[in-house]
């Protein structure tokens, strides 16, 4: 029999979770407030099937297997039977445990409830269920059926059950994991990515150097893949500086307080490829 997986948020990351899913044979269900962001979604994942097929990295057949396999919805009751739940809605901590609260009083009791988030404590949003041992951070990487990386996060009474089925599911979607061991704001990864964006922010800001420069260094001089200032504008710049407001908060580390620059281009609206303007012009 099928497992079934629920996947709450239709966005970028929740239709690329359900992508990969569905592709390793999930039944997947995927949530979200409105149909149009569910056409979104699943346009963008018929998409994204189309260009693997293409590039003879997926079989036709297997594509429409996959897609047969994903059904939409705007009832969170949908997720009663889910053996996974995997939310991936705006880093906003209310949001997160109104949902997780709700979830709570849907799903069996065996079911694992995991959090994409990628800076708020897993702790804080099991608090808001009556089963905090079995909610853990599953938190992937966008995107998703490109990136291999999936960070596992415990939080402070996630039990080594929930953790070792939460990397069974991750794995098995065909990433490779990394556990967080304290739930400390930000994990591994946000942290690392959001002292880097900081510091060069930092050093755009005053005028040390160009974005360009800045980025070209840390290509040619770390080997890194894509420079920290065509990362946030990647990411979103004002996704970044939430998660480093939300890591700072949570630390009270200065390194991660974001440079007034950050502000003041959300503000403005440029917030990166998004909005045809960050750091670079697109």
């Amino acid at each position: 029999m099928a497992r079934k997986l629920a996947v709450i948020g239709a966005g970028l990351m929740g239709s690329g979770i359900a992508q990969v899913s569905a592709q390793a044979g999930w039944d997947v269900v995927l949530r979200d407030v409105t149909d149009e962001a569910l056409r979104r979604g699943t346009d963008a994942i018929r998409a994204s099937y189309d260009k693997f097929v293409a590039k003879g990295k997926l079989d036709a057949e297997a594509a429409e297997q996959a897609l047969a396999r994903i059904t939409t919805t705007t009832e969170l009751e949908a997720a009663a039977d889910a053996d996974v739940v995997v939310e991936a809605v705006f880093e906003k901590i209310e949001v997160k445990r109104d949902i997780f609260r709700t979830l709570d009083g849907l799903v069996k009791d065996d079911t694992i409830l995991a959090s994409n988030t990628s800076a708020i404590p897993i702790t804080k949003i099991a608090a808001a269920t009556e089963r905090p041992e079995r909610v853990v951070g599953i938190h992937f990487f966008s995107p998703v059926p490109m990136m291999r990386l999936c960070e596992l996060v415990r939080g402070y009474k996630t039990s080594d059950e929930t953790l070792a089925a939460a990397r069974e599911f991750a794995e098995g979607v065909g990433k490779t994991c990394i556990v967080v061991n304290r739930d400390v704001a930000g994990f591994v990864t946000t942290r690392l990515i959001s002292a880097l964006v900081v510091e060069a922010a930092k050093l755009y800001e005053s005028g040390v150097a160009t974005a360009e420069d800045i980025d070209t260094a840390c290509k040619l001089g770390f080997g890194h893949a894509m420079g920290p200032l065509a990362t946030a504008d990647l990411t979103g710049v004002d996704i970044l500086l939430h998660a480093t407001e939300n890591i700072y908060t949570e630390s009270q580390d200065e390194k991660f307080a974001p440079p007034e620059i950050m502000r003041r281009m959300v503000d403005a609206g440029d917030i990166g490829r998004k909005s045809g303007g960050g750091f670079y012009h697109y």
